[in-house]
């Protein structure tokens, strides 16, 4: 790994463990002398474009070596300082997991930051953050980093969440990269994966402040829609349709989106309503 002309003690102007963008100040035989402030990097010449010259400027993400010194790197991180990003475990050793980080160094998550023992080959969302000694380091408790309680978030929010694992009683997210949240198993209708990034939104704040989530918004809103949806379909397919209540949830979902136990509300309030027969077999559009 070629080494940088900067050290931790001199970092003024230099983000570490993020994405800077530095001047090219001069091209040498080992590559690109980059620029920030008073200091100076060196990107290495593969990584280093062959029509950049001095005075333009350049994307790199910057992290120290085992001795202090500054690299700068064309090869981006699956996540910066301050991020979360799913990775997979390559080494296990006495220091902790060693984690497949996207760039040229692993990142270490200690065996004091892993919420539970990390096995080489599985794949974890983890926290990056710098230690007290400017290291860049992995946690997989995020609840050391983000809030559990709602803060200014209310009911019916539409929020970006980053499915972190499934647990005995559903999906633990993090929401709005500040916040940690659950989506219960009777509200998730389509497969989730560790690291998915989703829309969802804020189904409701309990008592303690935690925050309860959901795939859908507007309850009433959304069974109206689908109701409507529903009714477009029958008249569309000669006034039929074989997805019943008793269809499984993935073809529940391959049509309308949604969950099985909305699917079943919906057909519910329309046979209240005598606007469709429903049966075993199919449901049927009644005339008006």
């Amino acid at each position: 790994m070629p080494g940088p002309m900067s050290t931790l003690s001199s970092q003024s102007d230099i983000r570490i463990g993020e994405v800077n963008t530095l001047e090219v100040a001069l091209r040498s035989s080992e590559g690109l002398v980059l620029r920030a402030g008073r200091e100076e990097l060196t990107l290495p010449d593969p990584q280093a474009p062959s029509d950049t010259k001095p005075g333009d400027s350049l994307d790199v993400f910057i992290y120290p070596e085992n001795d202090g010194q500054l690299v700068a790197t064309r090869n981006m991180p699956r996540a910066q300082v301050g991020e979360c990003g799913l990775m997979t475990a390559i080494n296990i050793t006495r220091a902790g997991a060693f984690l497949d980080w996207g760039t040229d160094k692993d990142l270490l998550v200690p065996i004091s930051q892993q919420i539970s023992p990390m096995q080489k080959g599985n794949a974890y969302v983890v926290y990056v953050y710098l230690d007290p000694q400017q290291r860049i380091i992995g946690s997989s408790k995020l609840h050391h980093f983000f809030d559990e309680h709602a803060g200014k978030l209310t009911a019916g929010d539409a929020v970006d969440l980053l499915i972190v694992n499934e647990t005995d009683m559903g999906f633990k997210a993090v929401v709005n990269q500040a916040h940690l949240g659950l989506l219960y198993k009777s509200d998730v209708f389509r497969p989730l994966r560790p690291g998915q990034r989703i829309r969802g939104f804020i189904k409701s704040i309990r008592e303690d402040g935690r925050i309860d989530l959901s795939l859908q918004g507007n309850i009433e809103k959304s069974r109206a829609e689908l109701s409507d949806r529903i009714l477009a379909h029958l008249k569309t397919n000669q006034g039929s349709s074989a997805l019943t209540d008793y269809s499984p949830p993935a073809a529940i979902y391959k049509e309308y989106g949604v969950s099985k136990g909305s699917y079943k509300k919906a057909l519910g309030a329309l046979y209240k309503q005598r606007l469709i027969d429903v049966s075993k077999e199919k449901i049927t559009l009644l005339k008006r």
